[in-house]
C-alpha cells in the first residue's frame, strides 16, 4: 500500500491509497464515518468521472482536528477490529 496525499488543509485531506480496491476502501470509509471528529468520509475510484485516475483517492473532513490524526485512528480501529475477530475465531 502507497499513500500520497494530494491535497491538505488542517481539516480535509485528500489522498490515494495504491493498490486498494473497494473492499478495503469501503471498511475504511465506514470506520471514519464512524468516528467522532469525522464530518465527511468518502472515496473515488472511477476514472472516468474523476479524469482518468485508477487508484482510489480518499477524502476525509474533520469537525476540527488533523485529518491525518482521524485517519490514523480510523486504521487503529480496523487493525483492532480485525485482531478480535481474529482471536474470535481462534477461540470457537
Amino acid at each position: 500500500m502507497e499513500l500520497r496525499v494530494i491535497e491538505k488543509t488542517d481539516t480535509e485531506l485528500r489522498i490515494e491509497i495504491a493498490g486498494e480496491d473497494h473492499t478495503f476502501m469501503n471498511v475504511l470509509k465506514g470506520v471514519l464515518l464512524e468516528t467522532d471528529d469525522v464530518a465527511a468520509a468518502t472515496y473515488d475510484m472511477n476514472p472516468e468521472q474523476s479524469g482518468g485516475q485508477t487508484e482510489p483517492v480518499l477524502t476525509v473532513k474533520s469537525e476540527s482536528g488533523d485529518p491525518l490524526d482521524v485517519l490514523a485512528e480510523g486504521a487503529e480501529s480496523i487493525t483492532d477490529r480485525t485482531g478480535a475477530l481474529r482471536d474470535a475465531v481462534k477461540a470457537a
